[in-house]
């Protein structure tokens, strides 16, 4: 797709009944927060009846305390797009099958040639088993209900994600290990020090469609943000999707608008320009 800069929209009303926007890359800034130019843009979004749905590979109760704003933030796609809620309900949950699972614990518990750790998304919270005090303030950033367990196999949950944290960057090597697992698990890039392990029948896209389907929402009427690999999917089911300037280059050749970056609060521009015209 030939890329267009975000201004070239024709200055009509547009039909917007939902935006969905990543988060990390996306909608914070550098330091992680959430611009205080967002909230009054949510207020215009809410009084129209547009709904705003984070999309994050952050668990939901994580999403849910960044915006602190219960009865206004009603929509959230956590996990990768493998649990997704709206109105208190589950849209859909796409768990990790069994047997994958399984496989990747064990491929993950004999990566010790890397300064790496996995914590593990459920429905009812995260999961890690290692301990040491440097990997649980960096996973617990993303993850708020996290629990230290001494052995992943046994956690009687739903796991929807695996999340590998590399301090020193990926490996190669990393990834040719988890390419034995069998196509029923999906490996994606979330990061430069992340990799990402779902149900290959689970990501951002599946869920944009789900929420859609559950809003009754059409791909014309839908906005979404990205920037990263793991925002792909859901770049084909909006007639308007945005990749960051700072986004990969997979993402700014499958969106079909490009946004400023994330440091000049390129998605409050593109909100700001929707709402208005």
């Amino acid at each position: 797709m030939t890329e267009q800069m975000w201004d070239a929209i024709e200055a009509n009303e547009h039909d917007v009944r939902l935006v969905v926007c990543d988060m990390d890359g996306t909608l914070l800034d550098d330091d992680g927060n959430i611009p205080e130019a967002f909230w009054p843009l949510l207020d215009k979004m809410l009084e129209r009846g547009i709904v705003f749905a984070p999309a994050s590979g952050r668990q939901l109760a994580t999403l849910k305390k960044m915006f602190g704003h219960e009865d206004e933030i009603r929509t959230y796609i956590s996990e990768n797009g493998t649990f997704v809620m709206s109105d208190g309900e589950i849209v859909s949950i796409t768990p990790i099958e069994r047997a994958d699972y399984i496989q990747s614990v064990d491929i993950i518990r004999n990566i010790d040639y890397r300064n790496a750790g996995v914590v593990v998304g459920g429905a009812k919270g995260a999961y890690a088993e290692r301990k040491d005090q440097e990997f649980v303030d960096k996973i617990r950033t993303y993850n708020r209900a996290l629990t230290l367990v001494d052995d992943l196999k046994n956690v009687d949950d739903q796991m929807l994600k695996m999340a590998i944290y590399d301090f020193d960057g990926i490996s190669s090597r990393v990834l040719e290990d988890l390419a034995i697992l069998p196509d029923t698990a999906n490996v994606v890039l979330s990061g430069d020090r992340w990799i990402d392990i779902m149900s290959a029948a689970g990501n951002k896209g599946k869920a944009v469609a789900d929420l859609q389907r559950a809003l009754g929402v059409t791909p014309e009427q839908t906005v979404v943000f990205g920037d990263y690999l793991n925002d792909l999917e859901m770049m084909r089911r909006a007639h308007l999707s945005f990749a960051m300037e700072n986004a990969h280059p997979t993402i700014r050749e499958t969106a079909r608008y490009i946004a400023p970056s994330n440091t000049k609060q390129g998605v409050l521009s593109v909100l700001s320009m929707l709402l208005d015209a």
